[in-house]
């Protein structure tokens, strides 16, 4: 042929092949896309069958633990109300104590009264105690719903004596674990420990760091600062 009509043979091949290149590597493109998204699928299978495979084991961990909680509380509510039955047949001498709410055992309203002979006489101090779902594995907390000025309560009001601390070593060493709380405790040894704490304030390991340095340091004016706490303890 003509060079014009081999110019235009020649275009018209290497245009061609341009052109099956390029689908030749979409299609290649397609393929790979095809292989790695059949590839996603089966490890999502997998992956799936392994999550089927570990959720009845994790429910079965979650219906047991709700069994132990479940016969933990039973136990805290049993012993909560044989405490309560006892106190109110048996009344200790400075403190008195009852339900918050007669619907819920594990919250308690507790009157302490001011030791004689010591900065706290006459007062009425009311706290409230709530108790733990596994009581009495751990402690319950108690806080002074009334005014309180004192080394060894925190300015929210919560009580810090070592009865009440988790059982075990202390971690900052300042207790003995025989100090710290056990499960043979109960509701009259806990307000006996208050009492005690409000007649022999220790200042050493304090709650209230400014109520402990007045304690060392200006005695009279924490003498006042009482005195003003039982007045208004003896007017709620």
């Amino acid at each position: 042929g003509s060079p014009t009509s081999r110019r235009v043979a020649r275009a018209f091949t290497h245009d061609t092949f341009r052109r099956e290149s390029r689908c030749s590597s979409t299609e290649g493109d397609w393929t790979r896309r095809e292989e790695s998204a059949r590839e996603s699928s089966l490890a999502a299978q997998r992956g799936g069958r392994r999550g089927e495979r570990r959720e009845p084991r994790r429910r079965a961990r979650e219906r047991a633990r709700r069994v132990v909680v479940g016969a933990m509380s039973d136990q805290a509510v049993l012993l909560l109300r044989k405490q309560l039955k006892e106190l109110s047949r048996n009344p200790i001498e400075g403190f008195s104590a009852g339900l918050a709410d007669d619907s819920n055992v594990f919250e308690w309203a507790v009157t302490i009264m001011g030791p004689p002979d010591t900065m706290y006489e006459g007062g009425f101090f009311v706290a409230a105690m709530s108790f733990p779902q596994d009581y009495p594995n751990k402690p319950p907390t108690v806080k002074f719903v009334s005014e309180m000025w004192h080394p060894n309560v925190y300015p929210d009001g919560k009580v810090c004596i070592s009865i009440l601390h988790n059982p075990g070593d202390d971690p900052m060493g300042y207790e003995q674990a025989n100090e710290r709380w056990s499960p043979v405790q109960t509701v009259e040894t806990i307000m006996l420990s208050i009492i005690s704490m409000l007649s022999s304030p220790n200042d050493e390991s304090p709650a209230n760091i400014d109520a402990a340095k007045q304690f060392r340091e200006d005695h009279a004016g924490f003498r006042k600062r009482v005195a003003s706490c039982v007045r208004k303890s003896q007017e709620m």
